[in-house]
């Protein structure tokens, strides 16, 4: 019998009452392709419920201490890293990917959580004093109200603690909108949030489809959204909240690009690429999906990422033996394979052809096997579109210049990297490329928490970067406060109409 996952309002799972019509949507176990959950979707009326759940918390919660706000943080802090076993293995069970890539996601999220709980360094406010005669001016921050959380598929525990984490600590109370893809995670991070003691109303999580995304982009109630997806998605969502009146942080896709000098260590490099390219199964915003060689390194380049490539072990996240585990969906890794058997066709050469992989014993989960293509012309497919797998393209070029122009011209600009030894290079390098994240002989240049993630060009719409400096900016709005105070001693001093001076 499959489980039920519901919505998290007001402090506790809500189950629909007996009769309603409300949809549900279906969770595969991905290494086996059974059905092992059902999600319900949210219609208009439930999301209006977390929205005046959340609104009616931040009455009192909007003004609470920063001590009672972090004290319940750190509080969390210890649960989460408690559970961090059970939370890895929901991720594996809904997602697929292997238990220590799991563990990795778990703790990129607690770093945020670290940030969350030391925000009171971050909230700091300015005061000038005697801008003119006894008159002071401060600067403070203040929450916004509901915020909401749009999140996707691939790290179901980390993106949603890239956001709720910095919003509650900054005074705002948050919806959760997790991909129905892998639900469960969000709901086991909602009990421990109340267990640490957080209020009813806080944090809220609606499950669902369009009609959900659609209703939060639309309330007159939720002051900001932030969203991390695909850029046609991520567009929408700019669009639609900003029309709305809201605040929002959409974060797109990706197209990293790998440049790889020809005084790289070229085994590093190999390396390097295999693990960013195929990691996760390349379901990651910061995949490095096309690597380019400058000069005569390519074949070289090529044959030591085609040798590392063989030996990865592709099972169920449950083996511990298992490097890379399936894709979440079956139509998903349909489209991905695709992406393969049409490069030929198109100019590439099919060095590595990871179409048609079966795990024994496990034929009917969603696996595919590690593609490589070398000689990628940029006319193709699988070079112009995010294909979210593991798919590796390689591009030569014959000199830095045209590979930074190549790279250029992406219209994505999430996050890239240079592999050399020529640190004027290098420089050179973060000074010239048109990218949000650049990583200088690190292949995935995802920040600390303590520094904002986000990329340039249709792979961030929005002003603000997320987590870090920029994320305790989003979730808070500046106020300027100036006063003056006479002096006891004062007589009444008439009124004068001339503009204020202060000189």
């Amino acid at each position: 019998m499959t489980k039920t996952v519901n919505h998290w309002i007001g402090g506790k799972p809500v189950e629909r009452a007996a009769g309603a019509s409300g949809a549900y949507g279906q969770v595969t176990d991905p290494a086996t392709g059974a059905v092992t959950t059902r999600v319900a979707f949210a219609d208009v009326a439930e999301v209006d419920a977390a929205v005046a759940a959340a609104r009616e918390a931040f009455a009192t919660w909007g003004t609470s201490s920063l001590a009672k706000r972090t004290a319940i943080l750190f509080s969390f802090r210890a649960l989460l890293d408690a559970h961090r076993d059970a939370i890895a293995e929901l991720i594996v069970a809904e997602h697929g990917k292997v238990h220590s890539d799991a563990l990795g996601e778990v703790a990129r999220g607690l770093e945020i959580v670290d940030l969350a709980c030391g925000i009171t360094v971050q909230l700091k406010g300015e005061l000038s004093t005697e801008v003119a005669s006894r008159v002071d001016v401060s600067s403070i921050r203040q929450p916004l109200g509901v915020v909401a959380g749009i999140t996707p598929f691939n790290f179901p525990a980390m993106v949603p603690m890239w956001m709720f984490p910095l919003a509650i600590a900054c005074g705002n109370t948050f919806v959760l909108k997790p991909s129905e893809k892998d639900p469960s995670a969000s709901m086991k991070i909602a009990e421990l949030l109340s267990e640490a003691g957080l209020p009813d109303g806080v944090f809220n999580v609606v499950h669902g489809d369009k009609v959900a995304v659609d209703r939060l982009l639309e309330h007159p109630d939720v002051a900001a959204v932030s969203f991390v997806g695909s850029t046609p998605i991520a567009r929408h969502i700019h669009a639609t909240a900003s029309a709305h009146g809201k605040r929002v942080q959409a974060l797109g896709g990706a197209k990293n690009h790998m440049l790889v000098l020809p005084d790289a260590d070229l085994d590093a490099a190999a390396d390097a690429a295999v693990s960013a390219a195929y990691g996760s199964a390349g379901e990651r915003c910061m995949a490095i999906s096309a690597v380019v060689a400058v000069g005569s390194i390519g074949d070289e380049l090529v044959g030591k990422i085609k040798e590392r490539a063989e030996k990865i072990k592709i099972g169920p996240g449950t083996d511990p033996s298992s490097e890379m585990g399936p894709l979440i969906t079956a139509a998903h890794r349909d489209k991905v394979a695709s992406y393969v058997t049409g490069a030929a066709a198109e100019g590439c050469e099919v060095v590595l052809d990871g179409t048609g992989y079966t795990v024994e014993g496990h034929e009917n989960g969603h696996w595919i096997g590690l593609s490589l293509l070398d000689r990628v012309p940029t006319t193709a497919k699988a070079y112009r579109d995010e294909i979210f797998g593991p798919v590796l393209c390689v591009l030569r070029v014959d000199t830095y210049e045209e590979g930074v122009a190549l790279m250029n011209a992406s219209p994505f600009g999430n996050g890239t990297a240079i592999f050399t030894r020529d640190g004027g290079a290098a420089r050179r390098f973060q000074l010239e490329i048109e990218a949000g994240m650049v990583g200088v002989n690190v292949p995935i240049p995802v920040p600390v928490g303590y520094h904002s993630f986000g990329g340039w060009k249709d792979s961030l719409f929005g002003d603000h970067h997320i987590y870090g400096n920029d994320g305790t900016h989003f979730y808070t709005r500046g106020k300027v406060v100036t006063t003056r105070w006479p002096d006891p001693s004062d007589a009444p001093a008439g009124v004068d109409l001339g503009f204020p001076r202060n000189h």
